[in-house]
């Protein structure tokens, strides 16, 4: 076969050699005129390769819509690539015909040799064999390797759109291969090989030309659908490729033993530690009224949830990472699942492929508007909400009413988290504080009626004790969106404060030193002074209330924190108004004012941010009247919130009743 393949290369190299009368430059001709016999092949491959990038949108929303589970992924992709007439063996065709030539010139090699022109001997020196002068062409090929790889990750349509682990495993593979020859093949052998790498890239970019990558390729879908599957893959923290995941071993052991259990009933799913709080009293009322196994999910190696399973045998806690989570969830087989991670469905968490019966039950995490922080669809997939208040069901039903969405169950509630605040503040005070006098009159019409009997609601006027009056000290709170009160005028607040002799409490969010913790380092270090001095303490300690609980006045600027703080304490807030956080931008349609701002001047006062400098004198002359709000705080809080003191009741039976209903 060689034989043959040699004398179809000297056919083409002899009127070469006879134009030239050199055998180098013969090789060099040759190689450009089977660049051009091969061009239609190269079109082919080139019209192969932007189909491949034309599908990468599609590739890139299927490895979304079933992310971590490869078998899913496996079987989309071979019926789109069928779809669409891709043949991925087709990028080695070109490789196929270079080995091809190669087997022929080693007889073309040996031919030009003993013909004893002058000249020709180092034609036929290996390095590997004749070391020498030789030496100099497997360095040339992978000179002329690396070269072509910097080119074609920059016109070839496929190459430029890999990732950088594909085009490095692309070129390494290249140039291994040009080194290779290089040392173990003849120098003319070389040569040609080095020739042929660099035409490629006019070639490539001729082929650019004549099939234009552009006319096929939609590359604004292409960006969009790669960030769609960055955001998912971001999940999983970051390491370097050669150290192993510490917890993996963990993960796969929890993943295993979550699936090895049959007919699960309830599955709480949490994001983090912090998330536990909200599910607690659920939980607590399920352990007490039923023999219910609670499996919990969470996404927090460091969850506290572990610590609990091990003094309670009818918690099962299982960590899942978040990549792993959303296959886990794809795969889910409880009866009922309990969550608060918003936008079900529409972002990277779905509902279960394997049972289409699973009742997923969203368990508000605010008593603010549903309408406004969230996306537009955050809520539309799930089947019941437990919600706070009458606020958050007419926004609800108004969207089901203009989307023309199914109706969801909806249960009124109430907040079981501002229930334990309010029983833990009581304790911490150890005062009568919130004997009842006063009961509930949320509107719950519209939802399902509660189950439990509405609790005895706080007294509008609770009057503390001498010894629990609140200390003199105002407590900022701020939320961690961009242009959060940290980022925009905390120095100005903090300085005006202190003008006027006033201590103060800085509890930032935890998702903001999470993400911005050089800036919260930085914020340390310019008022370490006044923490010396005693006239400022940073909170970092998110496992307690205790700076809410002591604390004269809140600030912040769009934290739902203010509703804990004077829902519990009566107590009022000052809200400066930075940039609003807006996860809705179409939040104006629904026609209902999103709480979040109807709030602000009925439980405190609010400043723009350029009025930061007399920050200090409005929180005195608040602070010389703190008792004056809670009447009126106390009062809102009873129209705006149902069941108080047995909303974790509702919330447990509501769960205890789909677990039965099967």
């Amino acid at each position: 076969m060689s034989a043959a393949i040699a004398n179809v290369l000297l056919f083409i190299m002899r009127p070469c050699y006879e134009l030239t009368g050199n055998w180098w430059l013969t090789i060099l001709l040759f190689t450009c005129i089977c660049k051009v016999i091969l061009l239609p092949l190269s079109l082919w491959c080139q019209y192969n390769s932007i189909v491949m990038v034309k599908l990468m949108p599609g590739l890139n929303r299927i490895k979304v819509a079933h992310f971590g589970d490869a078998e899913a992924i496996g079987e989309a992709q071979t019926k789109l690539n069928k779809e669409h007439g891709y043949h991925p063996l087709l990028s080695l065709v070109p490789l196929v015909v270079q080995i091809l030539i190669l087997f022929g010139l080693v007889d073309v090699i040996h031919y030009i040799v003993e013909g004893g022109s002058a000249g020709t001997e180092f034609l036929a020196l290996v390095p590997a064999e004749d070391g020498g002068l030789s030496w100099v062409m497997p360095l040339l090929a992978t000179l002329s390797a690396v070269v072509m790889g910097f080119a074609q990750n920059r016109i070839n349509p496929l190459q430029k759109e890999q990732s950088r682990a594909e085009k490095n495993v692309t070129n390494g593979l290249s140039i291994g291969l040009s080194l290779a020859l290089g040392i173990f093949v003849s120098a003319g052998m070389c040569f040609y090989w080095i020739c042929s790498n660099l035409s490629s890239i006019a070639v490539q970019a001729l082929c650019n030309v004549l099939i234009k990558p552009k006319k096929y390729v939609d590359y604004a879908d292409l960006a969009a659908s790669r960030e769609e599957l960055a955001a998912l893959e971001n999940l999983s923290p970051k390491r370097k490729w050669y150290k192993k995941d510490p917890l993996a071993a963990r993960e796969k052991a929890d993943f295993k033993r979550f699936f090895s259990i049959d007919n699960k009933h309830v599955v709480f799913c949490s994001e983090r530690s912090g998330f536990y709080k909200y599910f607690e009293g659920a939980i607590e009322y399920l352990l007490a009224e039923s023999d219910a196994t609670i499996h919990y999910v969470t996404n927090d190696p460091e969850d506290h949830i572990f610590e609990l399973a091990q003094r309670e045998p009818r918690i099962q806690a299982y960590y899942i990472g978040p990549t792993r989570f959303i296959t886990l969830m794809m795969k889910m087989d409880a009866r009922v699942v309990v969550m608060t991670l918003e936008d079900l469905e529409t972002h990277y968490v779905k509902r279960s492929y394997v049972n289409k019966d699973t009742r997923y039950v969203f368990m508000v995490h605010h008593m603010t508007s549903m309408h406004l922080g969230a996306t537009e669809t955050a809520y539309d997939n799930y089947d019941a909400l437990l919600l706070a208040g009458p606020h958050q069901v007419a926004e609800v039903r108004k969207r089901e009413e203009q989307e023309h969405l199914p109706a969801k169950e909806l249960v009124a509630c109430g907040y079981p988290l501002l229930d334990a605040q309010i029983a833990a503040y009581c304790e911490r005070f150890g005062s009568g504080a919130y004997d009842a006098v006063a009961t509930c009159v949320a509107d719950a019409s519209s939802v399902a009626a509660p189950t439990a009997p509405v609790a005895p609601a706080a007294p509008a006027a609770a009057v503390l004790s001498a010894d629990t009056a609140p200390q003199a000290r105002v407590l900022i709170a701020p939320s961690w969106q961009e242009g959060n009160i940290l980022d925009s005028c905390i120095d100005e607040l903090l300085r005006s404060l202190f003008d006027c002799k006033v201590p103060a409490v800085l509890r930032p969010h935890p998702e903001y030193i999470k993400r911005y913790q050089t800036r919260w380092s930085a914020l340390k270090q310019r008022w370490k002074h006044a923490e010396a001095a005693g006239m400022l303490c940073f909170d970092e300690d998110f496992s307690n209330n205790e700076s809410i609980y002591t604390a004269g006045i809140l600030v912040t600027d769009w934290s739902s924190i203010t509703c804990e703080f004077s829902f519990t304490t009566g107590r009022p807030c000052i809200f400066i108004n930075t940039p609003m956080k807006v996860g809705n931008p179409n939040w104006r349609k629904l026609g209902i004012e999103p709480t979040d701002i109807s709030l602000r001047n009925l439980i405190g006062v609010s400043l723009d941010v350029s009025q930061a400098a007399q920050f200090g004198h409005t929180a005195c002359e608040m602070l010389a009247h703190v008792d004056d709000w809670k009447e009126k705080n106390f009062a809102l809080r009873n129209r705006f919130i149902f069941n108080i003191g047995s909303s974790a009741h509702v919330a447990g039976e509501y769960i205890l009743s789909q677990i039965l209903d099967e």
